[in-house]
Order: C-alpha cells, then sequence, then structure tokens
C-alpha cells in the first residue's frame, strides 16, 4: 500500500502560507503518482521514493514562499528557468493560485511531463515553454516580462542572470535556490555585474529540509 502523505506537509503548507493546504497535500500525492509512473519509463529524476519526493521536491520547492511570503497572495508572473520535471514551477502553481508560472527548458521531455501533469492537475496558471532561456532573451516578447526569475538546480547562479537579464522586469527580482556551499562560489560572481546592472545581491538564513536532507539557502537581487 502506497504510504500516505504525513501531517508534516500539510503543516509545513501552512506555515509556507498556502490557503487550502488539504488540497495541496492531496494534488501533492496525485503529483507523485504521474511522476513514478512516467518516471519508470523516461529519466525525469533521480530522486525517487515518497520521503524524498516530500523533502526534496516539495518541500525544497514550496520553502521560498517562507523567506518571500508576498508569493503567497501577490499576483505575480514568475519564470522557472530550467524547469526540469516541474519544481518548483507544479508545486508553487498548486500551492498558490495567484502566481502566474512560465516554466522553461530546453528537454522537451521533460517539458511533455509538466504540460500533462499541469492538465491532470488542473493547474491553469501554469503554462509550459520549450526552448533555451538565453534565446527567449533576446526576443522583444519575452523583455521585461517577468516580476521574479528564479531557477533551483541548473546552473551558475551569473549564467542564469546573464541569459535571462532582458526578461526581468524593471522592478523584478532573481531569487535563485542554492546549497549554502554554491552560494559561496556564486556570490563572487553575481557582484561583478552589480555596478553595470544596478543590482546588490543578498542571502537568506541558511535552512535545512525536512527530514535532514540538506541545507539550503536563496541567492536574490535588489535594486541599489
Amino acid at each position: 500500500m502506497k504510504p500516505t502523505v504525513p501531517f508534516e506537509l500539510k503543516q509545513l503548507a501552512v506555515n509556507c502560507g498556502v490557503n487550502a493546504p488539504e488540497r495541496f497535500v492531496e494534488t501533492c500525492d496525485k503529483l507523485e503518482s504521474l511522476l513514478s509512473e512516467t518516471n519508470s519509463h523516461t529519466n525525469l529524476t533521480r530522486i525517487c521514493g515518497h520521503d524524498d519526493f516530500l523533502n526534496k521536491h516539495v518541500a525544497d520547492s514550496l520553502l521560498i514562499a517562507k523567506y518571500f511570503p508576498a508569493l503567497t497572495h501577490e499576483k505575480t508572473a514568475i519564470a522557472d528557468i530550467g524547469c526540469g520535471a516541474g519544481f518548483p514551477s507544479l508545486i508553487l502553481a498548486a500551492a498558490y493560485p495567484n502566481l502566474q508560472i512560465t516554466a522553461i527548458d530546453s528537454n522537451q521531455k521533460k517539458c511533455a511531463f509538466v504540460t500533462t501533469a499541469a492538465e491532470k492537475l488542473a493547474l491553469h496558471n501554469l503554462r509550459v515553454v520549450a526552448g533555451r532561456a538565453r534565446e527567449l532573451n533576446r526576443q522583444p516578447q519575452w523583455q521585461g516580462k517577468f516580476a521574479i526569475i528564479t531557477a533551483r538546480a541548473v546552473a551558475e547562479a551569473a549564467t542564469i542572470f546573464r541569459e535571462t537579464k532582458n526578461m526581468l522586469a524593471n522592478d523584478g527580482k532573481f531569487i535563485f535556490y542554492k546549497t549554502p556551499q554554491q552560494v559561496i562560489g556564486d556570490l563572487p560572481q553575481l557582484e561583478k555585474f552589480s555596478k553595470k546592472y544596478n543590482f546588490t545581491w543578498k542571502t537568506t538564513e541558511i535552512y535545512t529540509l525536512p527530514g535532514g536532507d540538506g541545507q539550503r539557502q536563496f541567492i536574490f537581487s535588489a535594486t541599489l
């Protein structure tokens, strides 16, 4: 028998400002089934198992709202660069209907999964774009389109910044999911862009994922 989603996930959802935590938990349960079924024949993620799904996919994606609580209620256009199998895109879309999320990835199979999952989970606030961010960044229709650009487990933050900076709105913000070790390497590279683009870069506190499944930290931009 498939284990049930523990109460801790519901409590985490409440703590992260999810307005309908019971429905969110049900959606995560359905998403886990879809991911497991598809991953059995298509390589979407190396993170498998119920606890890993909850800790390393769901909680890791959701905890952005603890540090940026405006995401829980403000209508915000977000680009998830290199969305992979849909984390954080699918989780954030399920948790916060106010968000308008564009999941971007060059991997067609992963884009197809995220599209199918969004349809089956009725996540009408999520759309998927198959393509390379650096190419979209040069196209007029994508200029200044997003209030927030985020990325999780993709590339160095400086690379994402260079390849997507034209897509950010004038008062927008970059928020990158990182480990503390990655922050040490990424911050000096990001700071090289600060004066030219009128940004400064900040970090959140270091925190630990549920189950002790690793430490995380966010790097985010602020206007000088």
